[in-house]
């Protein structure tokens, strides 16, 4: 599998979509890792309550599985990108990554958010996206999903509608659109800025929706003319909250460990 060796008996995702060879990704879940309950057992987060020792144990556990360094970032919830380089060190806030650098990767740590990792079709820059329903709808149309395509607008110099058909994203767990109850105001701003975003939205009633976050990132991407868009499919699969004994899920533990998504160069 490249440069990618999983530990035994873990059951991470590895992104099933057309990159280049020298693009690597994985997706952990909660197997392979040393924290004990609740964070069990491969909690990444050094943010959530864990005993510092077991995270650093289990982000070993990551580097060695990759072969690069994880670049662990702040995240904040916003639609800032960071670029990586050699000296970059962890704790950086940004809510996404993106390097065209080797020996290091890009990675974005979720518990109910959307990670979206994206490359080109020639391999020459990785990105890795932190999408919760406030830094995908961004501020003016604006947001995380625009932020992480810009460093590759040197690659594809055209208008997005046109060129972004070289770029390529892979959606990762979240929460899914039976668990995600909003209110009218996430909604609204939603479809403010996209009308067709109401498609994502089922009423629940008393101003109450249930969202489709996987959805309402599947078109962001298609506006800015992404067409090849993997992994996520808005299925039970991949649902953060109803697969307690493969996720961890901030909503549905309050208490809970991070995943991550990992994207780099080889």
């Amino acid at each position: 599998m490249g440069g990618l060796h999983l530990p035994a008996g873990v059951d991470w995702l590895v992104p099933q979509w057309p990159a280049p060879a020298r693009v690597k990704a994985v997706c952990t879940t909660r197997q392979g890792g040393k924290s004990e309950s609740p964070w069990n057992s491969l909690n990444l987060g050094t943010h959530v309550g864990d005993v510092p020792d077991r995270v650093q144990h289990n982000r070993a556990v990551l580097q060695t599985a990759m072969g690069t360094r994880p670049v662990f970032l702040n995240q904040v919830h916003g639609a800032h990108m960071v670029a990586l380089s050699s000296d970059t060190a962890d704790g950086y806030e940004a809510d996404g990554a993106w390097t065209d650098q080797t020996g290091l990767a890009c990675v974005v740590m979720v518990a109910d958010c959307l990670p979206v990792l994206l490359c080109d079709t020639q391999g020459r820059r990785v990105a890795a996206a932190h999408a919760g329903w406030r830094g995908l709808v961004g501020t003016d149309g604006k947001g995380i999903l625009e932020a992480s395509l810009e460093p590759f607008r040197p690659l594809v110099p055209v208008e997005y509608a046109q060129g972004a058909t070289e770029i390529i994203a892979w959606l990762g767990p979240c929460i899914g659109p039976e668990a995600f109850e909003v209110g009218d105001e996430v909604r609204t701003v939603f479809v403010d800025v996209s009308p067709e975003a109401d498609q994502c939205f089922r009423p629940l009633g008393q101003g109450k929706w249930l969202a489709d976050l996987a959805g309402l990132a599947r078109q962001r991407l298609q506006a800015l003319g992404v067409t090849g868009i993997y992994g996520n499919d808005s299925t039970a699969a991949w649902c953060t909250v109803t697969n307690p004994s493969r996720f961890f899920s901030h909503r549905r533990d309050r208490v809970s460990g991070r995943q991550a998504a990992c994207i780099w160069l080889e």
